[in-house]
């Protein structure tokens, strides 16, 4: 059985309600019962934090039990070369995920400093997103 974690950043604990027309209408909570039922062979492991030093010891901490992880870091994808850091000094690969078509957004969005350290990106696609970057951590060898 695979391990997988994911991991949300900072107001990613807020979907659901925060901006339901970028975001949508469904909590993350529930979406990961979907996820979990999309893959029974898969353990899915689910953590958020608003806080980057907290996503950096989970990243570090999960590394050493990780077949992959999935990371929506939210808004320190633009500017935390400290979880770029981190993701580029551990092992599993990293799926970097955007619920929200970010080049289309704000210009601030229009870079992250996480897409050279992660496996690869997957942005605009919602929330099947997150399922799309896990098809892909566990068609891996």
């Amino acid at each position: 059985m695979k391990t997988i974690h994911i991991i949300n950043g900072p107001n990613l604990n807020m979907l659901g309600s925060r901006e339901p027309e970028i975001y949508g209408s469904t909590t993350f909570e529930d979406y990961l019962e979907k996820l979990r039922a999309v893959f029974p062979s898969c353990n899915i492991i689910y953590f958020q934090s608003n806080h980057e030093g907290e996503i950096i010891d989970y990243l570090q901490d999960s590394a050493r039990a990780s077949d992959g992880i999935v990371i929506n870091a939210g808004a320190l994808s633009h500017y935390s070369y400290a979880i770029a850091d981190t993701i580029k000094a551990i092992a599993p690969p990293v799926i970097e995920v955007h619920i929200s078509q970010i080049a289309t957004r704000e210009p601030h969005r229009h870079i992250t400093v996480l897409t050279d350290v992660c496996a690869g990106m997957i942005m605009g696609l919602g929330l099947d997103g997150y399922r799309l970057a896990i098809a892909h951590l566990t068609s891996r060898k």
